[in-house]
């Protein structure tokens, strides 16, 4: 059935996507202040970021009213404001731990940081290729500010960078990132009808952006907003973070605690000694993303967490003391204990599970690749022949870099595969399981090392291939491919996909120079020293650290890190089998692969509670009852983010800023 002319969807037009180009821009030149300078509430973190919906609420508002004083204006449509949010939402990972945070602390921690002690001018050093790295002319300035830097403008800043020794590194690294979006983009074009369709994937994270912009286009934005469930739902994080934001300026004020430490009331010995770490957040915005998430993944992440934390006190009462040396050197950003060394094993089983479910869709897409008839375009972004060689050329391509700058071509070609492989199944994590907040266990190359052994690595391969990860493949709390995924459900329904397409290379584009330049800016204005950039300069130091280590001595992981790899396999294939064998499984595979992560330390509570609320409501409402009390939960949601942005510009005026997300 054929949707009539007033309820089927408009063009988008080129107003909006320059809007959404304009807007990411903005955020990715204000976010380097802000996060690092101002300590405030980061503007863009996770994959529901905050400043893209704070503006996309902003604005549906300002547009509606418009809409009522001036009904045939049209100036924009609820579909525009999706595409100029989803458009945010790519650019604000980028502007932060997506690319800039770590990027030049990373290229330039070798020599900041040379010590007589470490040796690192002799063992190091040498190995880093002159096109990669600044010259020793660029270091100082970046860690203790330009000379009267301070008292600069930000243009005369930007003039005094000493660009000379930037061009080639960001010219290098820069081919790089641009070939590692293009895969990406084309990966996704590739797989998402799969996803989308055939799996009908659920997306959590956009129910809120996709109802506010169906009220918008049917003029009742007002009486979505009205809702009597969501304006109970609102009133609480406006309330909670009223009180405490005005508790942090004015310590008379009374506060309400978010956070309750739990681990002193679980002994530290026994079954349960795993627990002694435990803390509660509440977090409403994370309830209401776990209440609107399908109830199995989201009972898995609460339930995979405490099993984790049960099996370490477990493994202490039968008499397992396993140290944590036995890891070797390992990568990931928060690996710590043998025991988490399970997701190598279950984040390649999940891989496979999902190629096996993709198995006839993968056959069409390399039938159409070879073929030599015309290829239809149905809600991609561009054709399937198209995007499979530009994956195929694209990762050649990645693979040629890194040959040129000293990889072996077969450690080259393992190394970019892993990338993909633990990108693309976080992805799925984070969509599915409707996770704002996610972060690896394990780095793609530590799944590489257990596997293979350090040997699959020269002294040169070893360093590029870390720094290359560090760059784009293990701090995946702003993961790219997740927001490529959202925006094709966001754009899978609208007209002019080529536009959608152009506006997606523009913003990234954008981001990458605006980001770069921000980032810059703020470092020869301050200098790293003077900046709170304690976390990014101890894992980029940590990642030269193990470089160095594991090129001296050559130590393979232990026994207990590939025992626990294979249990980590056979977990998830029981999962795996079960799910999609047994309609009434009530653990999805997912959760599994939270349980480690340091998101889940946050957010498990968050689960549990959304999951409970949704259980209840499905056990004794059934789904009038859902549709109703989702509102209510989609204002937990809203007023959180209200707030949160709200006080991220109180905080631009004054000394500190009180945070309501975490960073």
């Amino acid at each position: 059935m054929n949707a009539s002319p007033e309820t089927a969807p408009k063009p988008i037009r080129l107003r909006a996507v320059l809007l959404g180009t304009m807007l990411a821009a903005v955020i990715c030149a204000l976010t380097p202040v802000n996060n690092i300078y101002n300590q405030a509430t980061p503007l863009g973190g996770g994959h529901f970021p905050l400043a893209p919906f704070y503006i996309l609420l902003t604005t549906s508002l300002l547009a509606g009213i418009i809409a009522r004083v001036l009904p045939t204006a049209r100036l924009i449509t609820g579909q525009e404001l999706l595409v100029v949010w989803i458009q945010m939402v790519i650019a604000s990972g980028i502007a932060y731990t997506g690319l800039t945070r770590t990027f030049f602390i990373n290229l330039t921690v070798p020599f900041q940081f040379a010590t007589a002690e470490n040796n690192w001018q002799e063992t190091l050093q040498p190995l880093l290729p002159d096109l990669l790295y600044p010259g020793e002319g660029a270091i100082t300035g970046l860690y203790n500010g330009l000379a009267n830097g301070r008292r600069m403008g930000w243009l005369e800043v930007i003039a005094n960078i000493p660009w000379q020794h930037w061009i080639k590194p960001l010219l290098a690294w820069g081919v790089f990132i641009l070939l590692c979006y293009t895969v990406m983009i084309a990966l996704i074009n590739l797989l998402s009808r799969q996803w989308i369709h055939n799996e009908r994937m659920n997306f959590p994270l956009l129910r809120v952006p996709l109802l506010m912009a169906e009220s918008f286009d049917n003029n009742s934005l007002r009486s979505f907003l009205l809702n009597p469930y969501l304006l109970w739902g609102l009133s609480i994080p406006v309330t909670l973070h009223l009180l405490n934001g005005l508790n942090y300026y004015f310590p008379s004020v009374p506060s309400v605690p978010t956070l309750i430490l739990a681990g002193p009331y679980f002994p530290k010995v026994g079954i349960l000694s795993g627990f002694i770490k435990l803390k509660i957040y509440i977090y409403p915005v994370f309830i209401g993303f776990a209440f609107l998430a399908a109830r199995q993944v989201s009972l898995s992440c609460w339930l995979f967490f405490l099993v984790g934390s049960l099996l370490i006190g477990l493994l202490g009462v039968l008499g397992y003391n396993i140290p944590a040396s036995s890891l070797g050197v390992t990568f990931g950003p928060t690996l710590a204990r043998p025991e988490e060394t399970q997701m190598i094993g279950a984040y390649g089983v999940f891989f496979v599970f999902l190629v096996w479910l993709s198995r006839h869709h993968l056959q069409h897409i390399v039938k159409q690749a070879f073929s030599t008839g015309p290829v239809a375009v149905n809600t991609e972004w561009f054709s399937i022949r198209l995007s499979f060689w530009i994956a195929v050329a694209g990762m050649a391509a990645i693979v040629g870099w890194a040959i040129f700058f000293g990889m072996q071509p077969t450690t080259a070609l393992l190394t970019v595969f892993a990338f993909f492989m633990i990108t693309l199944v976080a992805s799925r994590i984070i969509c599915q399981g409707g996770l704002g907040y996610f972060t690896l266990t394990a780095a793609p190359l530590d799944g590489l090392l257990v596997i293979f052994g350090p040997a699959l690595f020269s002294k040169v391969g070893l360093l590029i291939a870390a720094v290359a990860q560090k760059v784009l493949f293990v701090d995946l709390r702003e993961s790219l491919t997740a927001s490529l995924l959202h925006a094709r459900e966001v754009h899978h329904n609208m007209h002019n996909r080529r536009l959608l397409l152009f506006g997606i290379g523009l913003t990234l584009t954008t981001a990458v120079m605006v980001s770069f330049m921000a980032m810059l800016a703020l470092c020869y204005k301050y200098g790293i020293r003077e900046l709170q950039l304690e976390w990014a300069t101890r894992t980029s130091l940590g990642v030269y650290e193990n470089i160095v280590r594991l090129n001296d001595t050559g130590i393979e992981a232990g026994h207990w890190v590939k025992i626990f790899s294979i249990v980590g396999a056979v977990v998830m294939g029981i999962l795996v089998t079960c799910y999609h064998r047994f309609y009434w499984w009530p653990i999805h595979p997912i959760g599994y692969l939270t349980a480690y992560s340091s998101a889940m330390r946050i957010l498990w509570f968050s689960f549990f509670i959304g999951w409970m609320c949704n259980a209840l409501c499905m056990r004794y409402g059934g789904v009038v009852l859902f549709k109703k009390l989702r509102f209510f939960f989609i204002g937990l949601i809203i007023g959180d983010l209200f707030m949160g942005g709200t006080w991220a510009i109180v905080g631009l005026f004054a000394d500190g800023s009180y945070q309501v997300l975490p960073d």
